[in-house]
C-alpha cells in the first residue's frame, strides 16, 4: 500500500475538504468529462446546460461548509489549489448574473445556480453519506450525461465506479501498483519493515516517495506545502472581525497573540506557555478555514490546525529544530495518516471528528515523537496514544460551519498531541494497546456511530446550543 505524503497535505480552499475541496475537484472532473469526447451520445448532441445535485451530509450541511459555492466555480473550471479566495465573491456574482459557467479554457454552458443546483436531503446516494451527482443536458432539456461522485474525506474524490473497485480491493491503490520499497499497509507491518531495515519511519517513507519523484523535488513540494502552513498561521495571526456564516464568532487567535506576547515582556513565568502558543497557532489556522482562506489538508480542513500547530512550536520551543526535522516530521506524520486512511477513515461524515482531530493529533504526535528523536516503536506509541484519547468524538458543527466545536478542538487536538509525544519518548515504545487496535477501534465506532453525529448538524451541539 502507498498513500503519499501530497495526497494527505493538500493545499486548498476552506472551510472543509470534504464539503468544499471534494465538491470542487468533482465538479471539475465532471466539467472535464464533458468538454472530452470520451462519452457515449446521440450523434450532433451538444452540451447546452450542466446541473448538479448534492446528497446526504453535503445537503444537509452544504451551505455552511460552502459546498454550494464549491460546485459553481468547479463547473466555472476552477480547482482547490489554484482558486484566490478573494476572488470567488466576484466570480460567484457573475455565474449568478450570467446564469451561465465560463471555464476559461474550454465552452461554456447554461447553468442558473437557483434552479440547476439542488441540495437533496431526501435521497442519499448508496455509496457513501458525501454524495452528489452531475447533469449534462442539451438545448431541448434531455439528459445527455450523469456522472456520481463521492468525497470520502481530506479532498480525495472517487466515482461511483472508482467506489466499488476500492471497496472490491479492500482500499485504494493510489499508487497505481507500482512497488514501493516498505510497502506497509499497517503500523504492525510498519514496525517490522523498521526493525528489519534500520531505518526510521520517515526514512522509509522517504524511500517510498523517492519511487516516484527525485530527493530534490520531494524536498522541494514538502517545503512548499511546509510554506503554505507557515503563511497560513501568519496570516490567522494578522486577521480580526467577525467570521462568516452568521453564528457571529469572533475571531480570536490575533487577540490572544497579542495578549501573548504582551505578557512575554513582563518576564513572568507562565506555567502554561506552551499550551497557549499551541493553542493560539491551531486557532490560527482554523479560523482562516472557516473564513475560507488557503489552508492544507492536514489530513483534512476541519483538523488542518493540528499538525503545523505541532510544527510551529517545535521550531518555536525546540533549539535543535531545523529544515530537515520538517521533513521528517512531515514524512512520519504521513505515514500514519495513511494507515488510519486506509484501515479506518479520516473523514468526519464516516465515522465522526475522531477521523479528523483524532487522525490529525495521532499524525503530530508521532511526527513530534519522530524528530525528538523516538524510535519506530515511540513514534507508534505516541499516535497511538494521541488517537486512543478521541475516540468516539462526534462531528457536531453548529450551523453547519467549520467553527464551533471545531476552532477550539485543534487547538486541545494540538496540545494532546504534544502530550502524547512527550509520554511516548519517556517510555521504551512498548505499550498495552497498539496502534492498530486503536485505529480498528474507531472503525467499529464509526459503523456504530448514528448518522445525526456524523457532520450532518443533527445532533450533539448543532442541536443543543441555541445559535446566536
Amino acid at each position: 500500500m502507498f498513500l503519499s505524503v501530497f495526497d494527505l497535505f493538500k493545499i486548498g480552499i476552506g472551510p472543509s475538504s470534504s464539503h468544499t475541496m471534494g465538491p470542487m475537484t468533482a465538479a471539475a472532473r465532471f466539467l472535464d468529462e464533458v468538454a472530452s469526447d470520451d462519452w457515449p451520445r446521440p450523434a450532433g448532441a451538444k452540451v447546452a446546460r450542466v446541473g448538479a445535485s448534492l446528497h446526504g451530509s453535503l445537503a444537509y450541511t452544504g451551505i455552511g461548509h460552502g459546498s454550494d459555492q464549491a460546485v459553481i466555480l468547479g463547473l466555472d473550471g476552477h480547482t482547490p489549489v489554484g482558486i484566490d479566495p478573494d476572488a470567488v465573491e466576484g466570480i460567484i456574482a457573475r455565474i449568478r448574473r450570467e446564469k451561465r459557467v465560463s471555464p476559461k479554457n474550454g465552452p461554456s454552458y447554461g447553468f442558473d445556480p437557483d434552479s440547476d443546483l439542488v441540495l437533496d436531503r431526501k435521497t442519499p446516494l448508496s455509496g457513501h453519506a458525501n454524495g452528489m451527482a452531475f447533469y449534462a443536458y442539451d438545448a431541448d432539456g434531455r439528459l445527455l450525461l450523469k456522472r456520481i461522485y463521492y468525497s470520502v474525506g481530506g479532498g480525495f474524490v472517487v466515482s461511483e465506479e472508482e467506489l466499488q473497485r476500492m471497496k472490491g480491493k479492500a482500499g485504494p491503490s493510489p499508487d497505481g501498483g507500482k512497488r514501493v520499497p516498505y510497502p506497509f499497509r499497517n503500523a504492525a507491518e510498519m514496525l517490522a519493515m523498521a526493525s528489519k531495515s534500520g531505518l526510521s519511519i520517515a526514512e522509509m517513507k522517504r524511500a517510498n516517495e523517492e519511487t516516484f519523484v527525485s530527493r530534490a523535488e520531494l524536498d522541494e513540494r514538502l517545503d512548499a506545502i511546509w510554506g503554505a502552513m507557515r503563511s497560513c498561521i501568519d496570516r490567522g495571526l494578522a486577521q480580526e472581525g467577525i467570521m462568516p456564516g452568521g453564528l457571529k464568532v469572533k475571531r480570536r487567535a490575533k487577540h490572544l497573540h497579542e495578549r501573548l506576547q504582551d505578557e512575554s515582556r513582563l518576564n513572568r513565568p507562565n506555567p502554561l506557555l506552551a499550551n497557549d502558543w499551541l493553542s493560539i497557532y491551531a486557532m490560527a489556522v482554523n479560523e482562516e478555514n472557516a473564513a475560507g482562506g488557503k489552508v492544507v489538508t492536514a489530513p483534512t480542513n476541519g483538523a488542518a490546525g493540528v499538525v503545523p500547530a505541532v510544527m510551529r512550536y517545535w521550531l518555536h520551543f525546540h533549539v535543535e529544530a531545523d529544515k530537515d526535522s520538517i521533513r521528517d516530521f512531515m514524512l512520519t506524520a504521513a505515514a500514519i495518516g495513511g494507515i488510519i486512511k486506509t484501515n479506518a477513515s479520516i473523514s468526519g461524515a464516516e465515522v465522526g471528528c475522531q477521523g479528523e482531530v483524532g487522525s490529525a493529533s495521532a499524525m503530530a504526535a508521532a511526527g513530534l515523537c519522530a524528530v525528538m528523536g523516538g524510535t519506530p516503536a515511540q513514534v507508534e506509541n505516541a499516535a497511538e496514544i494521541a488517537l486512543e484519547h478521541h475516540l468516539g468524538m462526534t462531528c457536531d458543527p453548529i450551523g453547519g460551519l467549520v467553527q464551533v466545536p471545531c476552532i477550539e478542538r485543534n487547538a486541545l487536538g494540538a496540545v494532546k498531541a504534544v502530550t502524547a509525544a512527550s509520554l511516548a519518548i519517556k517510555g521504551d515504545g512498548t505499550h498495552f494497546v497498539p496502534l492498530d487496535a486503536a485505529v480498528e477501534t474507531m472503525r467499529q465506532t464509526g459503523v456504530d456511530m448514528n448518522e445525526k453525529y456524523k457532520e450532518t448538524s443533527l445532533g450533539g451541539l448543532a442541536v443543543n446550543v441555541v445559535e446566536c
